[in-house]
């Protein structure tokens, strides 16, 4: 096994599947599969879910919301789409905990660390809702402080695209993949892998990221087991 501890990013997007709006049951449950499978490897997996599928404080900025407001409102939105996860993985008979950076003790633990890590290692599926706890901040950048303090091995950013490309596939059908990438060079390439602040925490702490096809049956277990697959970017 190339990666003992992972943690996987997952955007609210892409919660949604075929839909418009809120959660698909049906790609909830393959995702959940898809978790289940690399801990039965024996992988130690820490998940962190956007809230884009929900709400994006930014662009309720954009239209006259307070900007703190429409922020914590969205920390609230991934909190919605981490609770639906973990009662997907525990449908499927996975044991996991949900941590928030914002105190809910009905629905939650709060984040703490050495918990956190403790879950990790009796096997548990940890998921951190809610952010950083903190406005202006993102969901990538929750990742990469979580990631960096549980110890993680790397970071999986799971998207509907299978790595990094010279530019959006989606858009340009001329666009190449990229297998791997340094920092330095998607920095100055400009390829937006993760928001910078996310970017700059992963780089100066020398944590790699691999930005793969979530959606692709079985990638999942390949990347933790170092088969190449998606774009890996290191220091």
């Amino acid at each position: 096994m190339k990666y003992k501890r992972i943690l996987l990013k997952l955007s609210g997007e892409a919660l949604m599947g075929e839909k418009q709006f809120g959660i698909d049951n049906e790609r909830l449950n393959q995702y959940a599969s898809e978790i289940r499978r690399v801990v039965d490897m024996g992988v130690e997996v820490a998940v962190v879910i956007g809230g884009g599928n929900i709400f994006r404080g930014l662009q309720a900025a954009e239209g006259g919301m307070d900007r703190v407001q429409g922020d914590y409102m969205g920390m609230l939105a991934t909190v919605i789409n981490s609770m639906a996860l973990q009662s997907a993985l525990e449908g499927q008979g996975v044991l996991t905990r949900l941590q928030s950076a914002i105190k809910m003790e009905a629905i939650c633990e709060p984040f703490i660390r050495r918990r956190a890590v403790r879950h990790l290692e009796k096997g548990r599926v940890v998921i951190f809702g809610a952010g950083t706890g903190n406005p202006y901040f993102t969901t990538d950048t929750a990742a990469s402080l979580r990631a960096i303090e549980i110890e993680a091995d790397v970071i999986l950013k799971g998207t509907r695209v299978d790595g990094i490309y010279t530019a959006d596939p989606e858009k340009d059908k001329s666009a190449t993949r990229y297998n791997t990438l340094t920092f330095m060079e998607a920095y100055e390439r400009n390829l937006q892998v993760m928001d910078m602040t996310a970017f700059t925490l992963c780089q100066e702490n020398k944590l790699p990221i691999i930005v793969f096809d979530m959606n692709k049956a079985g990638n999942l277990s390949s990347v933790v087991q170092g088969e190449e697959v998606g774009t890996l970017v290191t220091v």
